[in-house]
C-alpha cells in the first residue's frame, strides 16, 4: 500500500497547463532578450570597425593633402618658369597662352592639362594638340595646325580674298578658317564661289555636298601629272547640280558630283590629246558620259602670231587729184589753192614685232 501510494504521488502532475504555459513564456522571452543583445553587440562591433576605416581613410587623406601642399603646391621649386610652345602654322605663342590662360610663375600642379587642351582644341585651325608636363618647372605645348587647301565663299565673284570679310580658308575636312596672320601662299590657293546653302562661320563644319565634292575634287586633283597639267583656280558651286571648275589657262570644265575620278581619268585623256594637237581647251562638259562636248581654244603661238603678222594688212589709199579744163576766170580761189596743193595720203599703221624682253 505504501508503495502505490508513493509511486503515485511520484507520478502525479506537479503543475498544471496554465503554469506550463507561463514557464514557456518566460523561457521564451528570456532567449529573445538575449538574442535582441546579441544582435545589438554584433552591431556595435560592427559600427566600430566601419567608424574606424572611415576614421582612417580620412585621416590618410587629410594627411596627403597637408603633405601634398607642404612638398608640392607651396614648394617653390615647382613654380612654372618655361612654357614651349611648338607650331607648324600662323598661331603665335601670345595668342596660345591667351587662349589656355597659362601664366608663369604659377604651380605647375595647378594646371589643368585636359582643360587647357580642351580650349586650345576649340581654335578653327588647330588640328591637334600635345601637352608634356616637365617637372619641377616646365610645360611643353605642340599644335599641329590645320592645313587649308582653298578659299570659300558665298559670293559668286570675289576679287581679293585676302581683304573679304565673306571668305574663309577651308581644309580638307571642310573646318572653316579666319586667319588673323595670312601667309603669301594663301594667295594662290583655290576659290570656292557660290556657297550660299549654308551660312559660314569660322570653327563651322561645312556639310553641303557641293563643297564636299568641290574638297574632294581639290584632293584627287593633286595627282602627279594633274597637279602640274590641270591647276585649279576657281570652283562655281552655285548652280547645286554641278561644279564649273577653271583652270589656270582659263579652261571651263563642269563635273559632276559623283565618279569624280571617273571624270579626272576622262578629262586627262583630252588634256594629253590636246598636248599632242598643240591646241588648248576651251570647255569641257564630263556631265555627259558618252560624246562629250569639247571646245578648242586658240594656241598662244597663234595668239602671238597673230598679233605680229595680222591677217589683213592695212591698205593704203592715195589720194589722186582730179585736172580738168582751165577756166580762170570761173575758177575761185579756194579751188585754185585745193588744186595746188600736193596731193595727201592716208596715215599708214604699222605692226612692231614684239622683242624678245631681257632681263639684263
Amino acid at each position: 500500500m505504501r508503495r502505490q501510494q508513493r509511486t503515485r504521488a511520484r507520478n502525479q502532475r506537479l503543475s498544471s497547463f496554465r503554469q506550463r504555459r507561463q514557464q514557456h513564456l518566460l523561457d521564451v522571452k528570456v532567449r529573445s532578450r538575449k538574442a535582441v543583445q546579441y544582435r545589438n553587440r554584433k552591431f556595435l562591433v560592427l559600427f566600430s570597425k566601419i567608424a574606424l576605416v572611415i576614421a582612417l581613410i580620412a585621416a590618410i587623406y587629410v594627411g596627403a593633402r597637408v603633405a601634398a601642399k607642404r612638398f608640392f603646391i607651396d614648394n617653390p621649386d615647382y613654380k612654372l618658369s618655361a612654357i614651349e610652345v611648338q607650331t607648324d602654322g600662323t598661331l603665335q605663342r601670345d595668342q596660345v597662352l591667351s587662349v589656355a590662360d597659362l601664366h608663369e610663375s604659377e604651380n605647375i600642379f595647378r594646371v589643368n592639362l585636359a582643360r587647357v587642351q580642351a580650349q586650345l582644341q576649340e581654335l578653327p585651325q588647330v588640328d591637334e594638340v600635345e601637352i608634356t608636363r616637365k617637372l619641377p618647372s616646365e610645360i611643353d605645348i605642340r599644335i599641329v595646325e590645320r592645313k587649308p587647301i582653298g578659299w570659300i565663299t558665298s559670293e559668286k565673284q570675289i576679287a581679293d580674298p585676302f581683304a573679304s570679310d565673306a571668305a574663309f580658308l577651308v581644309d580638307a575636312r571642310g573646318v572653316l578658317m579666319k586667319e588673323k596672320k595670312l601667309l603669301p601662299e594663301y594667295l594662290g590657293l583655290p576659290l570656292i564661289l557660290g556657297c550660299a546653302s549654308e551660312s559660314l562661320a569660322a570653327g563651322k563644319t561645312v556639310a553641303s555636298p557641293e563643297v564636299k565634292a568641290a574638297l574632294e575634287l581639290l584632293r584627287l586633283s593633286t595627282r602627279s601629272f594633274m597637279q602640274t597639267r590641270f591647276q585649279i583656280r576657281e570652283i562655281d558651286v552655285s548652280k547645286g547640280y554641278c561644279l564649273v571648275v577653271t583652270d589656270k589657262n582659263h579652261s571651263r570644265v563642269t563635273f559632276g558630283f559623283d565618279n569624280l575620278d571617273t571624270q579626272l581619268q576622262r578629262l586627262e585623256q583630252f588634256l594629253i590629246y590636246s598636248d599632242d594637237a598643240h591646241r588648248e581647251l576651251a570647255t569641257v562638259n564630263l556631265l555627259v558620259q558618252r560624246n562629250i562636248p569639247v571646245t578648242f581654244g586658240k594656241a598662244a603661238v597663234e595668239v602671238i602670231n597673230e598679233t605680229i603678222k595680222p591677217e589683213e594688212s592695212p591698205r593704203v589709199m592715195r589720194a589722186i587729184p582730179v585736172r580738168g579744163a582751165p577756166k580762170p576766170s570761173a575758177t575761185p580761189l579756194a579751188a585754185k589753192s585745193r588744186l595746188s596743193s600736193p596731193p595727201t595720203t592716208a596715215p599708214v599703221k604699222r605692226v612692231l614685232p614684239l622683242q624678245p624682253f631681257n632681263k639684263n
